[in-house]
Formats: structure tokens, sequence, C-alpha cells
């Protein structure tokens, strides 16, 4: 399915690289900030954005959209500063969690078989 690669896919796949980096910093903020709870909330505004760009875009490069503008936003977030201090505390158990939890998602979603990609059997009559 990746072969009919055209302009609305490109762009989808565009536009959920720039959602999934503020759903990266948002959820790094908030894991940050409210541990318990915040790590269940970014965890799932991930699962709907992966699940989302999969639907969206029928394939599972709706996912790898998202899951490049996430990744790149923690990574970038978790970067030390030439000060030597960082933006927010990347240490912990909850961004830990956080990374693993959000590719697990993002590998569950790419990889979930939805509905509108079965195969419709022309041998039964539709009702």
């Amino acid at each position: 399915m990746i072969g009919t690669l055209t302009a609305g896919r490109i762009a989808g796949c565009l536009g959920l690289l720039v959602l999934g980096a503020l759903t990266g910093v948002a959820g790094w903020l908030v894991v940050d900030l409210w541990f318990p709870g915040g790590l269940l909330l970014a965890l799932l505004a991930l699962f709907g954005l992966f699940l989302g760009g999969r639907i969206a875009l029928g394939t599972a490069l709706g996912v790898g959209g998202g899951a490049v503008g996430w990744f790149l936003a923690y990574v970038m977030l978790g970067v030390p500063r030439p000060e030597g201090d960082f933006l927010l505390s990347s240490s912990g158990i909850g961004m830990y969690a956080y990374l693993l939890g959000g590719t697990v998602l993002a590998v569950m979603c790419a990889t979930v078989s939805l509905p509108a990609d079965r195969q419709v059997s022309a041998s039964r009559p539709v009702k």
C-alpha cells in the first residue's frame, strides 16, 4: 500500500509530524509535572494520535509521521543544553515509561489490522 504515495498522503504525513512534535512537547510537560496521572494522559494522547493517523491515511505511514515527530520532540527536550542543564528533568521512571509506552503504542497501532484493511469476499451477498 506504500506504492500509492499521493500528494495528500505526503501532506498528511507532514501534518502528523507537526502534531506528533506538539504532542511530544505537551506529553513531556504533563509527565514531568503530574507524574502518575500525567503519564496516563500523555499515553492516551499518543494513542489517539497514532490510531488517528493510521485511520486517516489508511496505512502505517500515518503512525510513522506522528511517531517521528513525537520522538524528535522527546529527544530534543532530553538533550542537555550547552550550559549543562535540561529544560525539564529527564530522569526518573516517568520519562522512561513515557518513552517505552509511546514506542509500544506506535508499534501496536502500526501493526493492527483495521476493518477497512480487510478484503471483502465477493462470494457472500451484501444485505
